[in-house]
């Protein structure tokens, strides 16, 4: 039975997440369901004991192919790695530190054949350290109206969409290597795709905050991110994007770049000046012609990073940080009366075409 779709598992010091991860990949499919479905761990020369715990479980379960990578390349080039080896029509990349909730394969799985895509995008839930389940900001994107403007939106990850690899192939996609390397390969291949579906379905969980990741690691390492945005609009520029595309892509980008110079837990306060310095001369190349910012206090933002002013964006920062301090100060558990029964949660279960 030809294979459907490949999960390449890119592995790195992830000792404590490994098994939750692999396990959950097939929970629950039928045998001619698992037949369709090939898992390709790639261990990136992992420092722990990743390499030993990817080989004695494929020698128990006999339905996994490890790849032992000699140095370690990084996340990006791992997945590449994978990615030359997978034989599914479909390839989905899944972070060893994060796992699938029960019957998000199968519903994939589904979609695929109904559908044929090149690009399945997936709905995700970030876990907290508490396992607190949050849906993400821009999940509602999902369940709109699916059109590029409104998709390119949703949170650039390698994880969240489901790739046809010979589509892939044909526009030669592949990770770059360093940190950020979603940057130039998530919207790239929205915008490549001529058809794009979405599974407005909860197929993904996220682990946020973990100590080690990249997300949550101070770093200059983090500076790596404004080449991988200089390499996608290097990209952009050779296919030739329509304004409205571009103008939503550069202001996405401003957006989030501004978020990591905001975090504490990736950029050192005493880089921050710098970071932002960065962001000014990316806006500089990269702004395009007409381009007018957003309303409110994003858009105050994004004139500052245009005017290059940093005194003026530390001075707002510190001012909105002392306002959430004191807010929270003063703020009071509301009394709920045991006589009214709290609201409960509709759960989503529609999906869009």
């Amino acid at each position: 039975m030809d294979v459907l779709l490949t999960v390449v598992v890119p592995v790195y010091a992830v000792e404590g997440y490994l098994y939750q991860c692999l396990e959950s990949i097939r929970a629950g499919l039928t045998a001619e369901e698992n037949a369709r479905v090939e898992v390709i761990a790639v261990d990136d020369a992992s420092p722990d004991a990743c390499g030993a715990m990817l080989d004695g479980y494929a020698e128990r379960h006999g339905d996994l192919r490890v790849l032992h990578l000699s140095s370690n390349v990084g996340l990006g080039l791992a997945r590449n790695a994978g990615l030359a080896e997978a034989r599914g029509r479909y390839v989905w990349f899944v972070d060893s530190d994060d796992w699938l909730p029960a019957g998000s394969v199968r519903a994939v799985l589904d979609r695929l054949r109904e559908t044929e895509p090149d690009v399945l995008l997936v709905d995700h839930l970030r876990v907290h350290e508490n396992g607190r389940l949050q849906p993400d900001a821009s999940s509602p994107l999902l369940s709109g109206p699916p059109t590029l403007t409104r998709l390119l939106g949703v949170q650039h990850t390698a994880w969240n969409r489901v790739l046809r690899r010979e589509f892939l192939a044909k526009h030669d996609l592949r990770f770059p290597p360093g940190w950020y390397e979603d940057v130039p390969f998530s919207n790239p291949v929205l915008l490549a795709a001529d058809r794009v579906d979405v599974l407005n379905r909860v197929c993904y969980h996220y682990r946020v905050g973990r100590f080690g990741a990249i997300t949550a690691t101070r770093s200059d390492r983090h500076f790596e991110a404004f080449e991988q945005y200089d390499r996608l609009h290097a990209w952009l520029d050779t296919i030739g994007v329509d304004a409205a595309l571009r103008t939503r892509m550069f202001a996405l980008m401003v957006s989030h770049l501004l978020v990591v110079a905001g975090n504490e837990a990736r950029v050192h306060p005493r880089r921050r000046r710098s970071f932002f310095r960065k962001i000014a001369g990316l806006y500089r190349r990269h702004r395009p012609e007409g381009y007018l910012p957003p309303g409110g206090t994003p858009g105050i933002k994004h004139r500052l990073v245009a005017a290059n002013s940093y005194a003026m964006y530390a001075a707002m920062r510190t001012g909105y940080r002392v306002a959430g301090l004191r807010r929270r100060s003063t703020e009071r558990t509301p009394v709920v009366s045991r006589d009214i029964p709290s609201p409960q949660q509709p759960v989503r279960t529609t999906s869009l075409r």
